[in-house]
Parts: C-alpha cells; structure tokens; sequence
C-alpha cells in the first residue's frame, strides 16, 4: 500500500513540474502592443477617410477617421504587415514591429490608381476651318476635347509653314483655345493639338490646314473696329478688302500712318495704362515706343497723336503737357505745357511750317480751347476758347490754312461724356472768320465725329453715330461743299485715319 502512494505522488510530482513548464511558455497578458499612424493621399498630403486597415497575420481590421489616422490595439507583439486599401487608390504595405507596451507609429501615402482611368478624347480642330483663308496675321486657333473622368486636361499646339522648316510648338495649354499673332503673309499653315492627363500618354488630333492672305499693297485706309470688347486696327482698301492688323487680345487705337516711315502708329492698352507702338502697314514688327513718359488725358478713350508724314517724331498729350518722341523711343522731349492745368486732348502738326494745333479741355472734358503754337513752345495765337460741350477730332490742312473739327452744338455736359447733336466745323487759320458747319445736313438724332481731310482735301473723312452713345458706329465720306454728299465706307468701324 505504501508503494501504491509512492508511485502516485511521483506522478503528481510529474505533472506539476509539466505544468509550471507549459505556464512559462504562455504570452503574458502583458504582451501586448498599438499599431498606429496615418493615410494621406500621396502628393498632396491631404488625410484619406475611410480607408481599410489591416495586418498580417490578422488581428483587427479598422477604418481611418474623418483625420486620415488610426489605431489597432491589443496586438500580439511580433512581426507584421500592415495594408490600406480605399476604392481608387492602390493597396499600400508597410512593415510594423509591435514590442510589449508601446505604439508603432505608420504613414501610409496612397497612390490613385490609374488602372482603369482613360485618356481623354482626340481633339477636334475648330478654328481656324478647314481651308480657311485669314485675312490677319493672328490666329485664334480654337478645339474641344473631353475627359471620361474629368481630369484636367494639358494641350499642345504645333505649327509648320510652307515658307520655312519652322516648327513653332506651344505646351501648357490649360484651355481650348490659343491666341498666336505672328504669322506669315502668304504662307500656308499645318497645326495639330495634343491633349493628355495627368495619367495618360497624349492624343493626337488630325491635323488642320489653314492660310494667311497675300501682304496687302495699297491699304490706305485705316480704322478701328471692336471685336469681343477690344479695340481692334484694321486696314483697307478703296474697294473695301479688309486686313486686320493688331490682336482681338488687346485693346488697340488710334492709328495714324507716317507716309515717309511707310509705319503706322497707334495706342495700346495695359490696364489702366497706354502707350504708342508701330508697326509696318501689315501688321508685322511691332514695337513699343514710349516707356516711362505715356500718353495720357482725362480720357484715354479721346486722346489722340500725331505723326507728320515726313517726320521721325510722334507728338503725344500726357495730362497737361505736349512731348515729342521718335519712332525709335529715343529723344524724348517736352514741347509745352498748359499754363492753367488744363488738359492737352488732341493735336495735330505740321513739320514744314513750325506748326502745331492743340486742342484742350478741363478735367471732365469741357471748356474747350483749340490753339496753335511754335515747335518751341511758344504760343502763336487763339482760334476758339471757352467753348461748353463736347469737342473731339481734329486736323489740319496740307497748306496749315485750315482745321476741322467736331463739336457738340448743344452745348450738353455730363458726367459720362454723352454727345447729343456733334457737327463737323472748318475754320480758316488765314481769315480767322468763325467756323462754318460742313456736316449740317447730318441724319437728326446721330453725332459726326473724329474728322479727319482726305488726302485730296475735297473731303473728311469722318464716324457717324446715333447720339444714344452704345450704337454701331460707321466711317462715311463727306465731300467738302454745298452738296454735303456722304457715303459710307466702312461699317461698324470708327476713327478711321486716310493717308
């Protein structure tokens, strides 16, 4: 019986010492660690909600929060593959050691998946049309494409001529459409866009053909006509063909061809500021005059300048004060300046007799003065002064004996420079006798303005418009005389200029 016990307490012995063993070999309940961190889409860094967040081995599955993180608790300590996934975007693994007690920190930047994102569509070539024949040398080149997921879309533009081996090619083109003004005359051209994604190789559209006409010869005429809120310099000649000269993108006036430069002169805008440029008479080498001394009055809309035909310098106002400068933008130079602060608007000069006609008016425009003066300053005599209303346009005859010049006879004033009854006045410089009314016959309700002599001096040329001040405008021909027989030459056209 003694044995019987002896041998049963060696097992239990036994089975007490397994036991304490197999207790070692358990995880403490201490042994335990967070897994941790952050998803952020890759590039921009912005916090991804919702993404699904896993390991391996398994443990929990979470999801991010509306800040991009999260956290996995009471895991094992071990070694781990932790995975994010997020409809759109790839799956993303990183490694995560868990140690007993601590958070293991993980940021994830996830990338979009671009597996079944698509290119965007061919572009289709609009304008210029197929064949079409401008009669500028800008072209406003115009395509639609679309994206099947809306993705931003780049595009590119290349262009070739027939008349050089020239590949001009213009990237990063954020919208459907590009401006381009430096064309050749007479060429032939060939252009083609691309259009691509962020995530997809370029499309090629076909490729469009379009070409410039011929350099125009004897384009004599010039005026301005506005095109999407733009004043824009055109060209013409007496049988009507039209050439544009200067870009529907900026805001361009005012032009006056010097005969013997066989350039002409105008004023350009940027924003709140203008300056004179020339360019040859088809519209090619352009080039900006003045700098930090630019034109300037109580209205940029009604200033004007002066280019003698023989001469190298152009006369322009700036507030009170008359400069000369030359076509190169060299020699600048003050020639007078307005005694009473009033403003110099317009004026008109003649190099070969020491003569120059200035027209002024206050701050709104009124109280009009027209005079003349020497290249030196001085002050020759007064042809009209204190005049209330509107005055505008002025010229003067190839002999200096005459000017002409449109007036407001109503004598109205406001604030919005509103002209109601504007006739076309001659005065003789020679007799000094008051101004005759050329334009008295005019259409009631419609204002005569900006006259200038035709070459031959038998007529004006000159605007007619309703008086309500937002109609067309339209350049006639006047001719000089009883008859007052006009003609219209140009429709929706104004400040026209004839040399």
């Amino acid at each position: 019986m003694m044995k019987g016990n002896l041998t049963y307490i060696k097992l239990l012995s036994v089975f007490l010492i397994l036991l304490v063993s197999c207790n070692e070999d358990r995880i403490n309940e201490n042994d335990f660690g967070i897994i941790q961190g952050k998803v952020v889409a890759e590039g921009t860094n912005a916090p991804l909600e919702n993404v699904r967040v896993s390991t391996s081995p398994v443990t929990s599955t979470v999801f991010s929060d509306d800040k991009g993180k999260f956290k996995i608790e009471n895991v094992p300590v071990g070694e781990y593959s932790v995975g994010v996934r997020l409809d759109g975007y790839l799956a993303t693994f990183m490694p995560a050691t868990v140690v007993t007690n601590e958070a293991v920190n993980v940021i994830f930047e996830m990338q979009i998946s671009t597996a079944n994102n698509r290119p965007p569509t061919a572009p289709e070539l609009t304008k210029p049309a197929e064949n079409e024949v401008l009669e500028s040398i800008e072209a406003i080149f115009e395509w639609s494409s679309t994206d099947p997921e809306e993705d931003p879309i780049t595009y590119s533009l290349e262009l070739r001529n027939d008349q050089n081996e020239d590949v001009l090619l213009f990237d990063d083109i954020t919208e459907p459409t590009f401006a381009y003004s430096e064309l050749l005359l007479g060429a032939q051209y060939f252009w083609q866009v691309s259009a691509k994604d962020e995530y997809n190789p370029a499309v090629l559209s076909p490729v469009g053909t379009f070409s410039v006409i011929n350099a125009p010869v004897e384009n004599r005429f010039l005026f301005v006509r506005n095109i999407n809120g733009n004043n824009v310099v055109f060209s013409a000649d007496k049988d009507g063909n039209e050439f544009q000269l200067t870009s529907e993108n900026k805001n361009s006036y005012r032009p006056r061809r010097s005969v013997s430069a066989n350039r002409i002169a105008y004023l350009q805008t940027t924003g709140a500021q203008v300056d004179i440029y020339t360019m040859k008479r088809d519209g090619t080498d352009k080039v900006k005059v003045t700098s930090n001394v630019k034109p300037n009055g109580f209205n940029l809309n009604e200033i004007n300048i002066a280019w003698p035909k023989t001469s190298d310098r152009i006369y322009f106002p700036n507030l009170d004060k008359l400069y000369r400068i030359r076509s190169s933008g060299q020699g600048l130079q003050l020639v007078y300046q307005t005694p009473d602060g009033s403003m110099i608007s317009e004026i008109a000069v003649s190099e070969n007799n020491d003569l120059i006609v200035l027209k002024t008016n206050n701050l709104d425009g009124y109280d009009v003065s027209i005079f003349t003066i020497r290249f030196n300053g001085t002050v020759i005599d007064t042809l009209i002064s204190g005049l209330p209303g509107a005055a505008s346009g002025l010229d003067l005859s190839v002999t200096n004996g005459k000017i002409i010049y449109s007036y407001d006879t109503s004598g109205f004033q406001s604030s919005d420079y509103r002209r109601l009854d504007s006739k076309i006045f001659m005065y003789d410089i020679n007799t000094g006798e008051p101004p005759v009314v050329i334009s008295a016959e005019k259409p009631n309700g419609t204002n005569d303005l900006e006259p200038i002599f035709a070459p031959n001096e038998a007529f004006v040329i000159f605007t007619n418009t309703s008086n309500d001040g937002i109609s067309q405008k339209d350049v006639y021909t006047l001719e000089i005389g009883e008859n007052e027989t006009r003609e219209l030459l140009y429709s929706n056209a104004f400040m026209p200029d004839w040399e």
